[in-house]
């Protein structure tokens, strides 16, 4: 097997060992039954886009060679290979899961029928279902009648017809019907009778009704089976210099959408003769992944399983309200006095919304500046910046286009704030910004003062209940001048990098993080080596980077305490007899996401705390424009530090990051902690006992 490349894991092997632990949540049957179908809904959401990217990167790799202009880690057809044995093992475990879940689902009188399992009733309710709400969505392809074979749609399902007659076994006819799972949701309630729950898939609705779609033409035997093709998802941003970004960023999504074939599945009763046309017609080759599997393919829309039919409704706990913004009137008057530190998705993200909706209608407001890379469908900040802007003040936003998968929404965005007289930046040529930042100027007694927040999230009201991260509210003077020379250097990107070597409180990439990084480790390296204490706690998202990696390493080697929480990608090798103290590294999968990034130096008993938005990836440090923030006070440094402790004593959902990748859970005696759920009770008690 092909897990590690000298003295680091391989990154694509990594990730697929995170997605199996997305797997086990599915698997555990201590887990509520909806959120089992939900976790096996990320699991199959995760594996799309890891195709859509990775593996379509690695393809690319084999086939250009350097000439990609990518680095060749190791050899990318041994990769691929490994790649599509691990995801035929997750497969097979996948189909034991959902076979388990669909049985206790009957238990609990829940059914997912077919359409040769439809009573009377129901079929009449299907076939007006058909007529009513999908027949005017979908128009059949008769595939064999079409000399250029068309463009699937990425995501889509679609269902492979053959039509046939009893009396001719030549006479066949292929179609093709796309399944319009953007318009109608994929799970249609049937008639049930009470204390049952009886519901259809979508693509079962077609099945039952294709004799009544096709039966002008003269067929009297019908087989269908779902076909999913996944695309390349990367595209290349076009160097026509007589076009706008806008312009090529829209035309790279066109042709997205006709990217190469990275993997078709298919249903394993397919017609052959039919599932041999279709290979043939999509050019699929032997080395691309094509995978049989069962009957249900595109399992992501089980994240939107009804849950109308489960007795037990969610129990998600309501967010608490931090407490410095109890019974107060203005958030702005809280956080022009105190640094505030809020925690989602256990405090809520209104105090955020609020700070922007105050600034909005704030007379005294002259101006904000805020970046933007995933914002919510019906984003409230970006409600409450077009009313600033109709309140007259000058509103900057730096709208990343190139977010993979909200590109078309943040260009609606851009068109939309531009309407409004917002000043819309579109980022660094050849880089992404991921920095979580705003800046507010107010004009007070005759002097400019300047407040907003840092965070390692997106400014997003719908994942902020579903993700975990941290957000700095502060006016702190350094903090807010560091913010203004970041946007200096993105209204000129070309001339402006000696704004970004200028800052002198946040850590910048790509121009200062690494280096002040690698200080810090060798810092506590000096210190262990010199027998004075020494530490470093690390929170993040991957970490992949081969030098920070290297000088973790020599960090263990020298006996720093090293301690981590890596929810996905963990590269290091965490394991090894040279340590002098053991290397301390989990994973935590639950029911929220963990995508906080927390960096925690000893310095020699002198606590040195960040929270930043970058991962420690290359991408993150030298590719993009990120940002990490020291935390001054020493009430929320501790408040911090306290969460983590929390999560390294996590023995329910914490797993081993080990050398092996076995994803064995952290079992110890004792108490058991659920680090969310402990997390919850600890700040709810803080907010308690401050009230």
């Amino acid at each position: 097997m092909i897990k590690a490349k000298g003295k680091t894991i391989v990154r694509d092997i990594s990730w697929l060992a995170f997605n199996a632990r997305v797997l086990q949540e599915a698997a555990d049957p201590t887990v509520p039954i909806k959120e089992r179908i939900k976790f096996l809904g990320i699991f199959s959401n995760n594996l799309d886009e890891f195709f859509r990217i990775r593996v379509a990167a690695l393809k690319r790799m084999q086939e250009l060679g350097k000439k990609a202009g990518m680095h060749l880690e190791q050899d990318p057809r041994k990769i691929l290979n490994q790649i599509h044995l691990i995801v035929l093992e997750q497969r097979s475990e996948f189909d034991r899961v959902w076979k388990t879940i669909f049985n206790e689902l009957k238990k609990q009188h829940i059914f997912l029928v077919t359409e040769k399992q439809l009573n009377r009733e129901q079929q009449k309710f299907v076939r007006t279902f058909y007529d009513e709400e999908v027949a005017s969505s979908i128009i059949p392809l008769m595939i064999q009648n079409i000399k250029s074979f068309p463009s699937l749609r990425e995501k889509g399902i679609f269902l492979a017809v053959v039509l046939s007659k009893k009396d001719s076994a030549y006479k066949k006819k292929y179609a093709l019907i796309e399944v319009p799972t953007k318009v109608i949701p994929r799970f249609v309630l049937l008639p049930s009778k009470p204390g049952t729950h009886y519901l259809i898939l979508l693509e079962d609705v077609i099945r039952f009704c294709i004799p009544h779609i096709f039966s002008f033409l003269g067929y009297d035997q019908y087989s269908a089976h779902v076909t999913k093709l996944t695309r390349d998802a990367e595209f290349d941003l076009d160097t026509d210099m007589s076009i706008s970004y806008t312009q090529k960023i829209r035309k790279g999504l066109k042709t997205r959408k006709k990217g190469k074939p990275v993997r078709f599945l298919y249903d394993k009763d397919i017609d052959a003769g039919l599932l041999e046309y279709l290979i043939r017609r999509l050019n699929l080759k032997a080395k691309d992944a094509i995978i049989p599997g069962g009957r249900i393919h595109n399992f992501r829309h089980f994240i939107d399983f009804p849950e109308s039919v489960f007795e037990q409704k969610s129990l998600h706990k309501k967010a608490i309200i931090h407490p410095v913004f109890r019974n107060v009137n203005r958030v702005t008057d809280v956080v022009l006095k105190q640094d505030v530190m809020l925690h989602f998705p256990y405090h809520s993200f209104n105090a955020v919304i609020d700070l922007l909706r105050e600034a909005a209608m704030d007379p005294h407001v002259l101006e904000i500046k805020i970046t933007a890379y995933r914002l919510a469908p019906a984003s409230k900040i970006i409600n409450a910046l077009i009313n600033a802007r109709r309140n007259g003040k000058k509103v900057t936003v730096m709208l990343e286009l190139r977010a993979r998968f909200d590109e078309e929404a943040n260009l609606e965005w851009k068109e939309r704030l531009e309407d409004e007289g917002v000043l819309v930046l579109l980022g660094v040529p050849n880089m992404k910004v991921h920095a979580k930042i705003c800046v507010i100027k107010r004009k007070q007694e005759n002097k400019i003062i300047q407040y907003g927040f840092v965070s390692t999230g997106n400014f997003n009201e719908k994942t902020a209940t579903l993700y975990g991260d941290h957000c700095l509210l502060t006016a702190n003077r350094n903090i807010m001048a560091d913010i203004n020379r970041i946007f200096s250097y993105l209204l000129q990107p070309k001339t402006g990098a000696h704004f970004l070597k200028a800052c002198k409180t946040l850590l910048v990439s790509p121009l200062t993080m690494r280096k002040q990084l690698v200080t810090l480790i060798n810092h506590e390296i000096k210190n262990a080596k010199s027998g004075i204490p020494a530490g470093i706690l690390l929170k993040m998202n991957s970490l992949s980077d081969e030098a920070l990696i290297n000088k973790l390493y020599e960090a263990a080697f020298a006996g720093v305490e090293v301690r981590m929480i890596v929810r996905g990608i963990c590269c290091m090798l965490t394991e090894n007899k040279k340590f002098k103290t053991p290397v301390q590294a989990i994973s935590i999968v639950d029911e929220y996401l963990e995508h906080a990034r927390v960096m925690i130096f000893h310095n020699g008993g002198k606590q040195k705390v960040m929270i930043s938005s970058a991962d420690l990836m290359v991408r993150n440090l030298d590719h993009r424009v990120e940002a990490a923030v020291y935390i001054t006070d020493p009430a929320i440094c501790s408040e911090l530090k306290d969460i983590l402790l929390i999560q390294l004593q996590d023995n329910v959902k914490a797993r081993w990051l080990d050398n092996e990748l076995s994803n064995a859970y952290v079992r110890t005696k004792g108490k058991k902690i659920r680090s969310q759920k402990e997390t919850y009770h600890y700040l709810f008690q803080k907010a308690y006992q401050q009230s």
